[in-house]
């Protein structure tokens, strides 16, 4: 799910050597803690936070599909 994430999240950016993914377990899912370079925020946000919300879905159905756990998706 690590990689998928990276997928969706490179071509946004414009430094992808700075992209980090920590993947933690929580009750019932896991939670995934993306790091981008700071000027790339904005980029991955979107307007009216449209970008970051797509990603989760994204990820929620990805994860629906493959393992049935809930997927949480923190920018940091």
């Amino acid at each position: 799910m690590q990689e998928f994430l990276r997928f969706l999240v490179e071509p946004l950016v414009s430094q992808p050597a700075q992209i980090e993914v920590q993947e933690m377990e929580v009750d019932g899912g896991l939670k995934f803690e993306l790091k981008v370079a700071e000027e790339d925020k904005g980029k991955v946000i979107g307007k009216q936070g449209r970008v970051i919300k797509a990603i989760r879905v994204l990820l929620n159905t990805a994860s629906a599909r493959s393992s049935g756990r809930k997927i949480f998706l923190s920018l940091g």
